[in-house]
């Protein structure tokens, strides 16, 4: 469809869900609605973050350092499962008392990882926070298109998104002032008081009616989908450690997470009531906005990842210094989710946000590429700035787009297919990064490539230890092989580009 076009939606808008009360409208209406949705979505969003700073302390205290990475791995796994079984669960019993569900199993299992004694006893607590998690941030999303109307849903997902990206910001400074104060549990134990204002904030969402068929839960459908999940990320976080030795581990959970998704799509056609409605995903208003979240994901998620490593080692930043340095880009998403959310509820526009915006980040992504060695610290920062500010107003689009495509009957399962797409963005971006780095480095000094898998697992100080004339070939090495890094990174944005342009809805 050409970008101009316009496709009008009077079914969706005729099927838009009950209002609150009369009076609850402009300011009522969002301080009835945003703090309760903002809060469980600002926990989960900085438990993906938070426990960063805090692994080193972790490792210290447990032992079994070379495992504790699975603290962060478990979260991520479970809650990209639950997403999705929270979305039906919501759509079929009630989002708000989901919520409540999800709330509670989030606090006890903060509370199970603060009291945790040893590294795989703290990942599985981290295994059933992400259970809860998972549930936070797909009902979240699914509330505001139950509580909001459409036209206005722009500007509460603009400040949503907008949160999240600060809430990414935020957690690893959080967590490293948390565990350097009171220890490394107070990480987790922040969220007790945390949970129990949410559950106040939740009570005071308007209740809507829910469909009073009887429940029927697609546990084979549940069992197959965690199948699929499971290995994709262990495969792609194996994938991310450069290791060549890892390869047939790698592609032995591909092929197990093939054959998963072979059975799980079978099961999804035939099942009465499936946890992934495949109708849903047969309309392109859907999966490719899905794919959409996907790449935008593998773009903000890789860049933040790998820049700080960039700062740190092709420039000599501290990891104050380069922390410092990443704000413009982490503020600049927060910025342009929050205009892209209110151009929406003025205009009603909607792909053209991401048609235009994607369209400056790729270039100056490219830019960045190719002139990187010659800007200084400003200059890259101010790119960054913008390629951020031009990605920002995606994000809201993405969720309005899936919600009015979806319709009230499957709310649920749409937020929960942008979760889990955004998920396995993030996770197949960074790896395909680190392994377009990693090779790069490999064809052109395998000497450099070792060095930099030592710089990932050790940090900075193994580039310190290097005699100088060593350091100063390895830094232009490294500096060279980031170049391939950004313009993989362009690659999301350009996939994403030509996705917005064929988005089928245009205006809401």
């Amino acid at each position: 469809m050409p970008l101009g076009s316009s496709t009008s939606l009077p079914a969706e808008r005729a099927a838009a869900p009950t209002l609150p009360p009369p009076g609850a409208r402009g300011r009522s209406l969002f301080l009835t609605v945003f703090p309760s949705i903002m809060l469980p979505m600002f926990m989960a969003a900085v438990d993906q973050t938070i426990v960063a700073t805090a692994l080193p302390a972790i490792g210290g205290t447990l032992g079994d350092i070379e495992r504790v990475s699975w603290v962060v791995v478990a979260y991520l796994i479970a809650n990209t499962i639950a997403a999705p079984v929270y979305g039906r669960l919501g759509d079929a019993l009630g989002r708000k008392r989901m919520m409540f569900a999800a709330l509670g199993v989030f606090v006890a299992a903060s509370l199970f990882c603060a009291a945790s004694s040893s590294v795989l006893m703290l990942s599985f607590a981290r295994l059933l926070q992400g259970v809860g998690g998972g549930g936070l941030m797909t009902l979240s999303q699914a509330l505001i298109a139950e509580a909001v109307p459409p036209r206005q849903r722009g500007r509460y997902q603009g400040y949503l998104s907008g949160m999240y990206a600060a809430a990414a910001t935020f957690g690893p400074a959080a967590g490293g002032w948390l565990t350097e104060h009171y220890g490394w549990p107070s990480v987790f134990l922040v969220n007790l008081p945390l949970g129990a204002l949410a559950v106040v904030l939740v009570a005071r969402l308007p209740a809507h009616p829910v469909r009073g068929a009887r429940l029927q839960f697609d546990v084979w459908g549940t069992v197959l989908f965690a199948a699929v999940i499971a290995p994709t990320l262990l495969a792609l976080e194996r994938a991310q450690r450069f290791d060549l030795r890892a390869i047939p581990v790698v592609a032995l959970l591909a092929i197990l997470a093939a054959v998963a998704l072979v059975m799980l799509l079978r099961q999804e056609r035939r099942a009465p009531s499936p946890l992934l409605p495949v109708q849903m995903f047969r309309k392109p208003g859907i999966w490719r906005t899905d794919l959409l979240a996907a790449c935008v994901a593998a773009q903000t998620v890789s860049m933040v990842t790998f820049l700080p490593m960039y700062l740190q080692v092709v420039r000599g930043e501290g990891a104050a210094g380069s922390g410092l340095l990443l704000l413009p880009l982490t503020l600049g998403v927060a910025l342009g989710s929050l205009f892209g959310g209110r151009t929406i509820a003025r205009t009603g526009q909607t792909a053209i946000l991401p048609s235009i915006g994607l369209a400056i980040s790729s270039v100056t992504l490219v830019f960045v590429a190719l002139f990187a060695p010659a800007l200084g610290n400003v200059p890259l920062i101010a790119a960054l700035a913008v390629i951020s500010l031009a990605t920002g107003p995606t994000m809201p689009v993405v969720q309005m787009t899936v919600q009015v495509v979806a319709g009230p009957q499957f709310l649920g399962a749409a937020a929960a297919s942008v979760q889990f797409s955004r998920s396995v963005g993030a996770a197949f971006g960074t790896a395909l990064v680190g392994a377009v780095l990693f090779a790069t480095l490999a064809a052109r000094d395998p000497a450099t490539a070792a060095s930099f898998t030592a710089l990932v697992e050790q940090g900075p100080r193994v580039l310190a230890a290097l005699p100088d004339l060593r350091r100063v070939l390895v830094q232009s090495e490294i500096a060279d092989a980031f170049r391939a890094a950004f313009l993989t990174i362009s690659a999301f944005t350009t996939s994403g580009l030509l996705l917005a342009w064929w988005l089928p809805v245009r205006r809401i």
